[in-house]
């Protein structure tokens, strides 16, 4: 989970740590899709390695600086097509970030080591990967706890299936792991949007909170569609949430400012 020890960079929380900066995006493992017929005449980066992904996750690099916790969803973990190199830990070096982890949900060997990313100024005390039902295999979920046990903040990374059976299946998995956790986030691609998220059962029953104002984030060039989220319990009060302009990937980030209470902010911050 732990990088090189790097210097962090500024400290985006107050003196007391009540805030977090919440980050999660669709990173398309550095392509930067910026219209639709570019599925096809840049095809061949989700294979083969080129400078513009490398000069477009310096990028992204940049847009994650000054935030906390960042979820990423479409990452590379090493592979031809990233030179061999993890995406994840380029991404936490260049932002200054000490902790990461990368969960490989796609291992094609050399072709592509697909899946998600972590990336915390925070040290978790525990950190678990789990793999997802559904009917194509290839889903699944990082979930990592900061502060203490008897305390802790409960960050769940994911990418949901795009059939609508497969994602009930994988949110009620995701719930049903998180169940004993008091302060949860979940955030991630989920490929749907959140009026869907709102009736998913599993979610309804669970009492987390689905942030329903308009975010759209697909396609980037031009969006329309609300399918990246940041899901939050009650126990986290939301101070700010909004898409933010890059058009580093086919989706938008997602941004979300929550105030901690105060007994986990102070459980958290010594792991800083």
């Amino acid at each position: 989970m732990n990088s090189p020890n790097i210097p962090a960079a500024a400290d985006p929380v107050d003196a007391g740590a009540e805030t977090l900066s919440l980050l999660s995006f669709n990173m398309q493992v550095g392509v930067g899709t910026r219209r639709y017929r570019e599925y096809v005449t840049r095809g061949w980066r989700h294979v083969l390695p080129s400078q513009q992904v490398r000069d477009n996750l310096e990028r992204i690099g940049e847009l994650l600086v000054g935030h906390d916790i960042v979820g990423l969803q479409e990452i590379d973990a090493g592979s031809r097509r990233s030179r061999y190199e993890n995406q994840i830990e380029q991404l936490a070096a260049q932002a200054g970030f000490d902790y990461w982890r990368v969960q490989v949900n796609r291992n094609l060997g050399r072709v592509a080591q697909h899946g998600l990313g972590l990336i915390s100024r925070f040290a978790p005390f525990d950190v678990n990967e789990h793999k997802l039902p559904g009917r194509v295999r290839g889903r699944g979920a990082i979930i990592a706890r900061f502060g203490r046990p008897e305390q802790a903040l409960t960050v769940v990374v994911t990418h949901l299936a795009l059939g609508a059976g497969s994602r009930a299946q994988q949110l009620a998995a995701i719930c049903a792991l998180v169940a004993d956790d008091e302060h949860v986030v979940i955030m991630g691609d989920t490929n749907c949007s959140a009026t869907a998220l709102i009736a998913d059962p599993a979610l309804a029953a669970s009492g987390l909170h689905v942030y329903d104002r308009p975010l759209a984030t697909f396609p980037s060039w031009r969006p329309r569609r609300g399918i990246d989220h940041i899901i939050t319990s009650s126990g986290l009060a939301i101070e700010h949430a909004s898409v933010l302009d890059a058009t580093l990937s086919d989706h938008l980030p997602v941004h979300m400012q929550v105030r901690l209470p105060g007994e986990l902010a102070a459980a958290i911050k010594p792991y800083r």
